[in-house]
């Protein structure tokens, strides 16, 4: 049994991050190990999470992973810890177009677990008992069970929102006053990564852990959380996982095929300020599937690790440091001239195009990338129209796209979109596929296809010797 809560919100920008990363930190001061989630395919709240926490962050998203999923990868991530924290995305039952379908609400029921609700009371008092009352009875299914003020103007506004609620017969278990010091920086897609923050990072989560502590009633919502039953599920397990995923022929097992050792090829991945995203289950298949795992920097390293067989580029921001990739020629001549099969996908796809707003990069897609003022956001569902490492022809993928960039493509496209609303952006097809390169904007997450993480793999068993 892990004693567990969920922190959500009416609306994106009430406070989530704040409330659940100082609350992470707080309960980590305490001595406690905290399991860290995030609702959804967010990848840069988690790196704060991680830095609160010690562990690695962890999505929950039932689109990417399948919802009967969502348990057992709690489960996976939350073994051997005291309390897990998860913190919501959007509104309460923001999901999938005019669904609640991958929302906060979603997860939460699937995980039987109580929420916390973070509410920006800036201009407004009475009102909040108002709004938390429709939050708490738009869906029996839905425990509603705390709430936490934000923006506080004074003890005074506190009181009134305090005595409004208790009417209204949900808890306040914190009230956070209005603190410029817990800013985090944000830019075109969002908060600044933790990764390029550095020290910075480690400083902000910290002033988040002690506002949390000094201002929220830790011993109430411990309570709470110990209030959320057993889940009747086993924990995900990525050697299962790989044995029985959709690769082709049979799971590698823990061990590989060589038993280990000299038998294990090496999957080289992408890391760095320039991509901070990868999902902590794909090097964990990566592994299951009979793979050693390496990171390396492409800003910085000149060469690729040592025996590398196979690469993998996740996301990230190559846009932001553009002019460092291309000056790094070693790393993308060795990149240009790899044998084996890699994967990549949108910051990846834009570092293996032949230039990203002017500069050139690897030159393995024949595409050329660049900034435009548009941002791409949504799920897609998608049919895969070629063979490539990762994918064969007719089958389908649930992923999700975010980013503010275009790739104008020389080739036909690998995947095509079906049961996606038009958008500005989205033109029904994106990506490129060969023998050796898997590269689009979709982000897809493994644990829903862990036959991804064998194919890489079984792929990358004979080395290229062009390093």
């Amino acid at each position: 049994m892990i004693p567990r809560l969920v922190v959500a919100a009416p609306s994106s920008g009430s406070g989530k991050t704040t409330v659940a990363t100082g609350l992470m930190a707080a309960l980590r001061a305490r001595g406690l190990r905290v399991s860290p989630h995030k609702v959804g395919p967010d990848y840069i709240d988690p790196g704060y999470h991680a830095l609160a926490t010690g562990r690695p962050g962890r999505n929950l998203d039932p689109w990417l992973q399948g919802e009967e999923r969502v348990a057992p990868l709690f489960l996976h991530g939350a073994a051997g810890c005291d309390v897990a924290v998860v913190e919501g995305v959007m509104g309460l039952f923001d999901g999938r177009g005019e669904t609640d379908f991958a929302s906060t609400a979603h997860v939460a029921r699937l995980l039987d677990a109580p929420v916390v609700l973070v509410l920006d009371v800036a201009r407004q008092s009475r009102s909040v008992a108002a709004v938390v009352h429709g939050f708490a009875t738009f869906d029996a299914r839905v425990r509603v069970a705390g709430v936490v003020l934000n923006r506080v103007g004074s003890e005074r506004h506190a009181e009134l929102c305090r005595a409004a609620l208790a009417e209204a017969g949900v808890p306040v278990l914190g009230a956070i006053p209005r603190d410029e010091a817990v800013f985090t920086p944000s830019r075109h897609l969002g908060l600044v990564p933790a990764a390029e923050r550095g020290a910075e990072a480690v400083a902000a989560v910290e002033r988040l852990g002690a506002l949390v502590s000094r201002t929220c009633d830790l011993g109430a919502l411990l309570r709470l959380a110990g209030s959320a039953p057993p889940l009747a599920t086993s924990p995900w397990s990525p050697g299962d996982a790989v044995t029985h995923g959709t690769g082709d022929g049979a799971g590698h097992g823990r061990d590989g095929a060589g038993g280990g050792g000299r038998g294990r090829p090496v999957v080289a991945v992408a890391g760095g300020a320039a991509f901070t995203f990868g999902y902590a289950e794909h090097v964990e298949l990566l592994r299951a599937a009979g793979a050693d795992v390496v990171t390396f920097d492409p800003l910085r390293d000149e060469r690729l690790p040592d025996g590398t067989g196979g690469l993998v580029f996740g996301g990230g921001f190559p846009e932001v440091y553009a002019a460092e990739l291309a000056a790094n020629e070693p790393l993308r001549a060795r990149v240009a001239a790899f044998a084996g099969p890699i994967a990549a996908e949108c910051a990846g796809l834009l570092y293996l195009c032949e230039e990203l707003d002017g500069r050139p990069m690897c030159g393995r897609v024949p595409g050329r990338a660049s900034m435009t003022s548009r941002l791409t956001l949504g799920y897609r569902e998608a049919v895969a129209l070629g063979r490539s490492p990762l994918t064969r022809p007719g089958e389908r993928y649930r992923g999700h796209e975010f980013h503010r960039t275009a790739v104008r493509y020389a080739a036909a496209p690998l995947f095509r979109w079906e049961n996606t609303p038009a958008r500005p952006g989205a033109e029904g097809a994106d990506g490129y596929g060969d023998a050796l390169v898997t590269a689009s904007y979709l982000h897809l997450h493994w644990a829903g296809g862990p036959g991804h993480a064998q194919r890489l793999v079984s792929s990358s068993r004979s080395p290229s010797v062009l390093r």
